[in-house]
């Protein structure tokens, strides 16, 4: 399933110029770009990040291949839902800002009512993929993601409240769940502790951001915490979610348990994190303007880091429980 979001919003659309105009007049393959951008693959693959490895460790190995195929592709399905279905019902203020103005709901291309089927559909698949083919738990927990997304997050927080992305990126942590799910059809602490190191990784994920896009986000009227705080009030809610989230990620040791490999990669890319949260703190302290400040710099190393650890979450039981036992 974000954005993150949680990620979940992270993409930047741009324009298919070959492809503008009219809706008839336009190319079956320039039709099925529409489509696959309604669904912003660039979120998707994020997130699959976080299905993918979580599926080792609770097999404590490398699961079977089928599994991991059938899992990955009812990820992609309940996550393309969820995105479609964010196109649909953001497209009056996706016309309002520049990141999004390309959108083919905003440019036409495709129609509201297309856009809504596509986005039906693919939920329904989703569901029934990863029911029939996984297990059902997994099919349920895909279900929820979507429905937290679309409904907790789009309609009910993100135009309301400055933390719209905190408590609207738990749909951006159910790839752990549905990961873990897949392999073993139950959730454990070990997935639990995951699922909230990517919840508190959100806010310094998503912030910074939105620190680059205040501007459309003001005038869009949405909420975001960068548009209505002032930098450094913004820089100092990162660095707190950014400690929280990598304790949370040290916390898997003990309880997992883990060995040296994630130790290593936590320790290692969480220390790079939080000196990267508190360089930008600083910087905004210091009146930094937004040349200065650079808060983009964050927010791609925050889903290097992100990738980083759960490679660890992935590699560590491959050494741990095959080479060594």
């Amino acid at each position: 399933m974000k954005d993150t979001v949680t990620a979940l919003e992270q993409d930047t659309t741009v324009p298919n110029r070959e492809a503008t105009g009219p809706v008839g007049d336009r190319s079956l393959k320039a039709k099925i770009g529409d489509y696959i951008a309604l669904t912003k693959p660039r979120i998707i693959e994020l997130l699959l990040v976080t299905t993918f490895p979580v599926m080792f460790l609770a097999e404590r190995g490398v699961p079977e291949a089928w599994l991991i195929v059938a899992t990955l592709v009812g990820g992609t399905l309940s996550a393309s839902s969820a995105n479609v279905l964010n196109c649909y019902l953001d497209r009056d203020i996706d016309k309002l800002m520049h990141r999004t103005e390309g959108r083919p709901l905003v440019t036409g291309a495709i129609t509201p009512r297309a856009a809504l089927i596509f986005g039906l559909v693919l939920g329904v698949a989703a569901t029934l993929w990863l029911g029939l083919l996984v297990n059902w738990l997994s099919a349920w927990l895909s279900l929820g993601a979507i429905v937290l997304y679309v409904g907790f997050y789009t309609i009910l927080l993100k135009r309301r409240t400055s933390q719209n992305i905190v408590w609207g990126g738990v749909a951006g942590c159910m790839p752990v769940l549905i990961g873990w799910s897949a392999v073993t059809n139950s959730v454990s602490w070990s997935a639990l502790v995951l699922f909230l190191v990517v919840f508190f990784w959100t806010p310094p994920h998503y912030w910074p951001l939105s620190m680059r896009f205040k501007d459309d986000y003001a005038n869009a009227g949405v909420p975001m915490l960068p548009v209505i705080a002032e930098d450094v009030t913004v820089g100092k809610q990162i660095v707190a979610y950014s400690w929280v989230t990598v304790l949370t990620s040290l916390a898997l040791i003990p309880i997992a348990p883990m060995g040296w490999i994630y130790a290593v990669i936590a320790v290692v890319s969480g220390a790079v994190f939080l000196l990267e949260a508190h360089m930008l703190l600083k910087r905004a302290t210091e009146g930094a303007p937004y040349s200065v400040l650079k808060p983009m710099r964050l927010f791609h190393y925050s889903i290097s880091y992100l990738t980083l650890l759960f490679i660890g979450v992935a590699l560590d039981p491959i050494w741990y429980y095959a080479v060594i036992r």
